[in-house]
């Protein structure tokens, strides 16, 4: 039987394995990280204030689609629907960080809190996938998610500077990397076409919302409906 100190051992080498196998990544990672920095600078923003979010958030997606919400005028109403767009696009961490106690259950909070830093889609794929390596899903985990902070961070830079220089965006692609990258996503979680109609209720849905309602509220109402229709198969099954 496998002990939590084996389940959240260290070392150097398991980091560096994780590390490692997060290569095939990085470069979606960078373009991803440099969409970002262009919006950011489009929007108005420092490079010193994008450079600080992408250290600080470190969560892709929700990080573009607030620079698509971003205004020029705040008010209460705005930062409201910044904060609720933004919640939503996350929510799946909270089961992603559920997923994630077998693990960091037997580190220290302060141990296990700032690590939960480095959580976003990519590593805990990399981290939940069966492989022959010898490092624990804790250091792969880590190691992977290290690897992928750093190039985001970096990435935002020369992001943000070519985006200061565009006064079109849209017409390089920028817009389409965001569906892309979640479009991506997808296809390590494919479990068969029976769970994949959730899939098809969410993304519907969202589409219907926003050819009828202005705003992001499709984000909310995809995101409720896929959750609805994937509750309904897990009590069919």
């Amino acid at each position: 039987m496998i002990g939590a100190r084996d389940l959240a051992r260290w070392s150097l080498s398991g980091i560096r394995e994780g590390a490692r196998l997060s290569l095939p990544l990085l470069p979606g990672t960078v373009v991803f990280a440099a969409a970002f920095g262009a919006l950011a600078a489009q929007k108005g923003l420092s490079l010193f204030e994008a450079t600080l979010m992408s250290a600080l958030v470190f969560a892709g997606a929700s990080q573009l689609v607030a620079m698509e919400v971003w205004t020029s005028r705040w008010s209460f109403g705005a930062v409201l629907t910044l904060a609720l767009v933004t919640a939503t696009v996350n929510m799946r961490f909270m089961l992603m960080g559920a997923s994630l106690r077998p693990w960091f259950g037997a580190l220290s909070p302060w141990q296990s809190y700032p690590v939960l830093l480095l959580t976003v889609d990519a590593n805990w794929l990399i981290a939940m996938s069966p492989r022959g390596s010898r490092a624990s899903h804790l250091e792969v985990f880590v190691g992977s998610g290290l690897a992928l902070w750093a190039f985001w961070v970096a990435a935002t830079v020369p992001g943000y500077l070519l985006g200061a220089l565009l006064s079109e965006p849209k017409r390089f692609g920028l817009d389409f990397i965001l569906p892309a990258f979640f479009a991506a996503l997808l296809i390590p979680l494919w479990r068969g076409p029976r769970r994949a109609f959730a899939w098809l209720i969410a993304g519907g849905t969202a589409l219907a919302i926003a050819q009828l309602t202005p705003g992001w509220w499709f984000i909310i109402g995809g995101a409720l409906a896929g959750s609805v229709a994937g509750g309904w198969l897990d009590e069919r099954s």
